[in-house]
């Protein structure tokens, strides 16, 4: 395992310094798609520690007992052994490294898997150049994480070859009526029917974690690839990018009547560029937002959906509430939490920043009152 030596230069952690006091506001930059109103410009807060060749995908660990120490990791999308996952501090400096993976691409997080007696929150990358996910236990008190992986017991797509057979994005589940945690990933390439798999995460009887497939499913257009893929585990649905073509919505739960059935596909106007990263702001037990990248270079712009839907259909989507740019360049992955952060206090979104290899974090209530119209927070 290598640490600080992969990451930043003096100079530009005074750079992330500098960034982490300024102002937060927006300005007019262009005009918003569909919504008729100008783009909002939203400033980061924090630019996190660089990597040393290409970031691509990040995600946030809340630390409940103590959200100060909470977690934004990301990746290092390289051949092994450069490839990395990193865990970043909410300052933006580097918390933990850990080196050797094979071009990890995608990362997620989910909380309370079963291994063994115990329950423990849980960090999961996509190793594409292996066929494999590593699975790492996050520590209590955010003081790091160590791999849980079940040796040979995690490879993935293994009935394709190929880049079908490489996996790419990762959103994680956690079943609420029985806490079952479920990876749902896209391959480099796949088929216009049946493109992601959704695979269970268990132990495997020594305290280490195995991946059991469960389904095949999903639509694809054919036009570039699927990447970005976010779970939305109160409501039980899961959202994919479909970057030529818009954003799919199906059920995330594998065993219910209907999960085969696509429920919604919107998002299908008012991109430039591909449709990338996708996060969901969840403001309470219904409502809330959907926000899908633009991958836009140099400044990359936000599409924002409602989460619930429109009145009396919730898997109606079609209305982009407003568009918003963040400055960040070439924008793969984000995330984002509504839950209340030290520097955040109404949630967080992370986004990649391309050339500049890292990460930026920005307020929630920045994005909310940016631009029109106004969004509502917790």
């Amino acid at each position: 395992m290598s640490r600080s030596s992969l990451f930043a230069s003096a100079s530009f952690r005074l750079a992330a310094a500098l960034l982490a006091v300024a102002a937060v506001g927006f300005a007019i930059v262009t005009l918003g798609g569909r919504t008729g109103e100008p783009v909002a410009l939203v400033t980061p807060v924090v630019a996190t520690a660089q990597v040393t060749d290409d970031p691509d995908d990040p995600a946030i660990w809340v630390n409940r007992t103590d959200p100060a120490h909470s977690l934004v990791f990301g990746t290092n999308k390289m051949k092994a052994p450069t490839g990395a996952l990193v865990a970043f501090g909410l300052d933006g400096a580097v918390r933990q490294v850990f080196s050797g993976l094979d071009r990890p691409n995608n990362v997620d997080v989910e909380y309370g898997l079963r291994v063994g007696s115990e329950t423990t929150d849980i960090v999961v990358v996509t190793e594409r150049f292996e066929k494999r996910l590593r699975v790492f236990r996050i520590a209590p008190d955010g003081s790091g994480f160590a791999e849980i992986s079940s040796p040979g017991r995690v490879g993935v797509f293994k009935d394709r070859a190929g880049e079908e057979a490489a996996p790419m994005g990762i959103g994680l589940y956690r079943r609420p009526r029985d806490g079952a945690v479920f990876a749902i990933l896209s391959p480099k390439a796949g088929p216009r029917v049946g493109y992601l798999q959704q695979y269970r995460l268990g132990d495997d009887g020594t305290g280490r974690v195995q991946a059991t497939w469960v389904r095949t499913f999903g639509q694809f257009s054919g036009v570039g690839e699927i990447e970005a893929i976010a779970v939305d585990d109160e409501l039980g649905y899961v959202y994919y990018a479909d970057e030529g073509d818009g954003i799919h919505k199906y059920h995330a739960d594998p065993d219910r009547p209907d999960a085969v059935r696509e429920l919604a596909h919107f998002g299908r106007t008012s991109f430039t560029a591909d449709r990338e990263g996708i996060a969901i702001y969840a403001r309470d037990g219904t409502t809330g937002y959907i926000v899908c990248t633009d991958q836009l270079d140099r400044s990359s712009q936000f599409h924002v959906y409602r989460r619930e839907g429109a009145p009396g259909n919730p898997h109606d989507h079609t209305e982009l509430l407003k568009v918003f740019s963040g400055s960040s360049d070439a924008t793969d992955g984000i995330e984002i939490t509504a839950e209340p952060l030290p520097g955040f206090p109404r949630g967080l979104m992370v986004a990649m920043n391309s050339a500049p290899k890292n990460f930026l974090l920005y307020r929630w209530d920045a994005v909310a009152e940016a631009g029109r119209p106004a969004l509502r927070v917790r």
